[in-house]
């Protein structure tokens, strides 16, 4: 039986993570700073995990919540970082403050916790997955999301970096990055406006958090045993490309770009005349 710990259980994406662990059978430990909301979590598996209340913005907490994970139900062999924050925060008005607790959630906490789980397990000679909950963002930065996107960029390259000198002791190290997925949270609330922007993708439907617990079992779990290091895109297709632009180019209409404003071809013998650029106007 698999003991598998998961920061920010009491979340949407956290619970729905634990909840799709405890179907399969796993021992849990969950860990969120809501004492009220991770019992709730807890009872709905039944009975089945530990909880623990951790403050990430604490940096004594991710390291003592890994040991006490490690002391209470055993040896860890799955660790899900899946605790983040999402403020609206334009880099305009940024703070040191603001700052440092928004990337002591979202990139130390997860560090932290990936190297303390590391030093037992290299101790204890047993092998591990870790899985990080990334973002879009880490992508595509947008208006009042610039400090989130850059610690999930950050995250990203945590990620590999872990798995680069993990490997060898047995430890893979990957990361689920969601699109936009709808969930009650009075930590990281959305306006309408925002979701309705966001939402859409080829797919043509909202991802749910389920979507996602399956990624990070799959990519955690024994069918992923030959991958490490690596960022999974789990959004609808939403990160293939812009859905909501209009086509370049549509028959009958007048190109942006005339060929009357190409640079002259070349008077070289021989040359062939330069088309048209497609991108826009010439300068």
């Amino acid at each position: 039986m698999a003991h598998v710990l998961v920061t920010g259980a009491a979340g949407g994406i956290g619970g729905a993570i634990a909840e799709e662990f405890a179907a399969q059978g796993a021992l849990l430990s969950l860990a969120d700073r809501d004492p009220r909301a991770l019992t709730s979590v807890a009872a709905r598996l039944g009975g089945q995990a530990a909880t623990h209340t951790a403050d990430l913005t604490d940096p004594d907490a991710p390291s003592a919540l890994v040991e006490a994970a490690w002391a209470g139900h055993g040896p860890v062999d799955v660790l899900v970082n899946a605790a983040g924050v999402y403020p609206s925060l334009d880099m305009l008005d940024v703070d040191a403050h603001a700052w440092d607790r928004l990337f002591a959630v979202n990139l130390r906490a997860p560090v932290l916790t990936t190297g303390a789980f590391a030093r037992l397990a290299v101790t204890a000679g047993r092998p591990g997955a870790v899985v990080n909950i990334s973002s879009g963002s880490a992508l595509r930065a947008r208006p009042g999301g610039g400090p989130y996107a850059s610690s999930k960029a950050a995250l990203e390259m945590a990620t590999r970096a872990a798995a680069l000198e993990l490997g060898e002791h047995g430890i893979r190290v990957n990361a689920v990055s969601p699109g936009f997925v709808q969930v009650s949270s009075d930590c990281n609330p959305v306006s309408a406006e925002y979701a309705a922007a966001i939402g859409a993708n080829p797919l043509g439907r909202p991802g749910d958090p389920r979507d996602i617990a399956r990624a990070v079992c799959w990519i955690a779990g024994p069918d992923a045993s030959w991958i490490t290091g690596e960022v999974l895109r789990v959004d609808g297709g939403s990160s293939t490309g812009a859905l909501h632009l209009p086509r370049i180019w549509q028959p009958g209409d007048t190109r942006a770009t005339s060929l009357a404003t190409t640079p002259a071809a070349s008077t070289r013998p021989g040359a062939t005349p330069l088309a048209a650029p497609s991108e826009g106007p010439t300068r």
